[in-house]
């Protein structure tokens, strides 16, 4: 359970990082003084909604708790209005909460609304917390959903997908949040906000890209890191390993993946021209796992030997998900990632049996919305059932929540920018895929030079899912899409501290995609100034 937790807390969206000296926090919009007067305000229905309450509470702020699995706790919060507004969509039965936080005073003249985390459409009370805490007012909505672990709305009683939930879930409960949230700021403060902003990463990651994509003149800027981008693909890939395994009958543990995972490191680490415990370009690291068959390792006191069973388990898990015609259907955990994040297991029970453990979500995702079975035992998929399983979630929900329409000139045209990062050590989502997306966006609007202006990615190696700001390094990324929007300054790089193989901070400078980060040849490795940004061939 404490994995689960830590997995799934990555995802809380990084206005939560309150802590940090960012950017985020920085000198205010001059916007005059303004005061929240926390009455209730008159808020319009968005189109296909009925408003079915609305509520205005004072709170005194301090320390904020955040609710459900995730939790969290913010300080130093201070005084503000908090607004819900509940929406419903005639015929659907749905009662969508609509949160807004805005402070009592000290207003930054800004709007920001919080994405959501596996199952969660939106924040559970932490984003919100720091937001505020950093002079923004801001907006999140549950979407009619639970947390996020809930699954229980995805059916009906006729065990039918609940479609008016799956869509609230993919895309117009967030759309429907930003014209509520900008409503209620208007009437508390008498003004609309100079600037609107979201910021989510893993689901809402995909949502902020949804939000490009949909629509394009919600907001001003877009923060979308490790999205959840190709949604109805990645989920069903990210059971591979558990397929793999169950499959093979052959189940390492965690300190056996570890060995593999940290062999590939030390051996790939060099590629970037230095050793600095960081594989700077995963994609290029060929490290075959056959090579520690043998290899003994001490694990909980036991001596055990890496068997040739154990590396094919290994490279197929890298490799990713194929048809059982060798077709490859999408990319594997990346080289330097912790295996065991979707490889789990769990035992030896009584009688001496390791089973699998599969992560919750792309479980969930298989026995719920495509056998609409929850209690369909995963372990007894083939690889012949995997690959079905895989173009069965394609075909029925890439045009519902797979949020990859590479078309954003709609977006562009509105002036919006777009920013996202993603960790090349990502566990639960390969960056791949949002490499993937922001090709398929060069190809369909001339180009990386007419991407750049308005769409940037920024990879950041050693870094594992939803990492930096979490325990695994920092950047101020909130603030480089400010000065982006506000004051045209395109970031080149993302500045970061980033944590490598052996637990030591390093700063970098995260290279704008395509280019990666090559030491120069000189200066100490533990310093940004020590490298440079270079274009590679693309792969």
């Amino acid at each position: 359970m404490r994995r689960l937790l830590t997995a799934l807390a990555a995802g809380v969206p990084l206005a939560a990082a309150v802590c940090l000296p960012t950017a985020s926090a920085a000198p205010r919009a001059d916007t005059g003084p303004v005061r929240a007067t926390c009455s209730v305000p008159s808020v319009s229905a968005p189109a296909g909604t009925e408003v079915e309450s609305v509520t205005a509470v004072r709170q005194e702020g301090g320390t904020v708790h955040g609710s459900g699995i995730l939790g969290g706790t913010v300080t130093g919060v201070p005084a503000y209005c908090e607004v819900t507004v509940t929406l419903t969509h005639p015929g659907a039965d749905d009662h969508a909460a609509v949160r807004t936080w805005l402070p009592v005073s000290g207003w930054n003249g800004r709007f920001q609304a919080l994405g959501g985390s596996a199952y969660a459409a939106g924040d559970n009370g932490v984003g919100l917390a720091g937001a505020v805490k950093n002079g923004y007012a801001a907006t999140t909505t549950d979407a009619g959903l639970g947390d996020v672990l809930d699954t229980g709305w995805a059916l009906d009683r006729a065990g039918r997908v609940n479609t008016p939930l799956l869509k609230n879930f993919a895309s117009r409960s967030q759309h429907e949040a930003a014209a509520v949230g900008k409503d209620v700021v208007d009437d508390v403060y008498g003004r609309r906000p100079s600037f609107s902003y979201f910021n989510g990463c893993s689901t809402g990651g995909r949502q902020g890209y949804m939000e490009a994509q949909r629509y394009p003149d919600d907001y001003d800027g877009i923060l979308a890191n490790a999205p959840a981008v190709h949604w109805d693909e990645f989920e069903v890939a990210t059971l591979w390993p558990q397929v793999v395994m169950n499959n093979e009958k052959t189940y390492p543990s965690a300190c056996e993946f570890k060995a593999f995972t940290d062999a590939a490191v030390e051996a790939c680490d060099p590629l970037d021209g230095v050793e600095d415990g960081l594989v700077g370009d995963p994609a290029r690291c060929g490290f075959d796992p056959r090579r520690l068959i043998g290899t003994t390792v001490l694990c909980d006191g036991r001596r055990l030997t890496l068997t040739a069973a154990d590396a094919a388990v290994v490279r197929k898990i890298w490799d990713g998900p194929r048809t059982t015609s060798g077709k490859r259907l999408w990319a594997g955990v990346p080289v330097g990632a912790d295996l065991s994040g979707l490889a789990g297991v769990s035992g030896p029970d009584e009688s001496g049996q390791v089973r699998g453990e599969p992560f919750p979500v792309p479980r969930l995702w298989v026995t719920t919305w495509l056998k609409k079975q929850p209690s369909f035992d995963v372990s007894t998929i083939t690889y012949g059932e995997f690959t079905q399983l895989f173009k069965q979630s394609e075909a029925e929900y890439d045009k519902v929540v797979g949020t990859d329409d590479p078309d954003l000139s709609a977006f562009r045209a509105s002036g919006g920018k777009l920013l996202s990062w993603h960790g090349q050590a990502d566990q639960y989502i390969p960056s791949h895929g949002t490499v993937e997306y922001r090709r398929q966006v060069e190809r369909a609007m001339g180009g990386a030079r007419r991407v750049d202006g308005f769409h940037r990615l920024f990879l950041a190696p050693g870094t594992v899912h939803c990492g930096l700001n979490k325990g695994d390094g920092t950047t101020d990324d909130l603030g480089a899409l400010r000065a982006w929007v506000e004051q045209g300054k395109a970031p080149r790089t993302l500045p970061a501290t980033l944590v490598n193989a052996h637990g030591k901070n390093v700063t970098r400078d995260l290279c704008g995609y395509p280019q990666v980060s090559r030491y120069k040849g000189h200066g100490d490795p533990s310093a940004a100034s020590s490298f440079r940004c270079v274009s590679t061939p693309r792969r």
